[in-house]
């Protein structure tokens, strides 16, 4: 009965912590991979040179100039829009956007970032003013003659609007603490099913499979926020854009999950063959000894 119990709470146990591993690879990556503004930067800067990112910037902020321009007191002729659009296209390929890339970017996520850790009410928003002086010096060099009339004003583009704020900063101090607790939480778990099991070996297997699981649970859960991602976006020119910003910020979580795959894996297969070499290491026992079978009647024999 003593070990049926023990069986039966060290599986609760090392399911329980299977259970907290993945959750816990997602805490983390959210709590510190996605708060970190240098990290989060230099994961954004390759998308500068992503064709699709770059169409997509090109057509938003193309469309604010023209926008601006119209409310201005000297708007734009009709006929000058498309060279904005090709002005804007080919100012993407220059190392000026890579560099007001990474500026527009860190400084959306320190806005970001800071609002999620004050008290304030405000819209979080952001100036793509040098976005717009590095186009207005490109194009003045390349002598266009509406150039002076593009208008750099400060045009704050709102990326968080305040009633979200309150939700977003209760789930970033909830994932600020599961990413400590989680993952700890689950190597202690699993250590005490392993020590409480009536068969460590078993118990060690069960341990790698649940993590392998896991991993694949992580991976199938980051092709399924992909999916819900891209569906839920309006414009469908963008989707390429959003796809290859998602894989970007995603790829440490699905590192992460192959790892965990792979260790799982890994692990359970090396229990395997170690119990395998020592069956055959093992001698076999010998057969018992049969005692002889006393004859009755010797005595009379005798």
């Amino acid at each position: 009965m003593a070990r049926r119990l023990r069986t039966a709470a060290s599986a609760v146990l090392i399911a329980l912590s299977c259970l907290l591993l993945p959750c816990g690879a997602l805490a983390v990556w959210a709590a510190h991979d996605l708060t970190d503004t240098r990290r989060y930067v230099t994961t954004m800067a390759p998308l500068a040179s992503d064709p699709a990112v770059r169409d997509a910037v090109a057509e938003t902020v193309g469309d604010g100039i023209l926008r601006e321009a119209a409310l201005g007191r000297s708007p734009l002729h009709p006929e000058v829009k498309p060279f904005v659009h090709d002005a804007v296209r080919s100012f993407t390929h220059t190392r000026a956007f890579s560099t007001a890339w990474d500026a527009g970017n860190e400084a959306a996520h320190q806005a970001v970032m800071a609002a999620l850790r004050d008290d304030r009410a405000d819209d979080v928003t952001v100036d793509l003013a040098p976005v717009v002086v590095g186009i207005k010096r490109q194009l003045a060099a390349e002598r266009a003659p509406f150039a002076d009339r593009i208008p750099v004003t400060h045009a704050r583009v709102a990326l968080l609007p305040a009633h979200e704020l309150v939700t977003l900063r209760k789930g970033y101090h909830v994932l600020d603490v599961a990413a400590f607790w989680l993952p700890l939480s689950a190597v202690v778990l699993a250590a005490a099913g392993i020590a409480l099991a009536a068969c460590r070996r078993r118990a060690l297997t069960a341990t790698a499979l649940g993590t392998a699981l896991g991993g694949a649970f992580l991976g199938l859960a980051v092709l399924i926020g992909r999916h819900l991602t891209l569906a839920d976006l309006p414009d469908h020119a963008h989707r390429p854009a959003a796809a290859a910003v998602y894989d970007a910020l995603t790829a440490t979580l699905r590192t992460a999950s192959w790892l965990l795959l792979t260790l799982g894996l890994t692990a359970a297969a090396a229990t395997w063959l170690a119990q395998r070499t020592r069956r055959r290491r093992t001698p076999p026992a010998p057969p018992p000894r049969q005692q002889p079978a006393q004859v009755r009647g010797d005595a009379v024999g005798s």
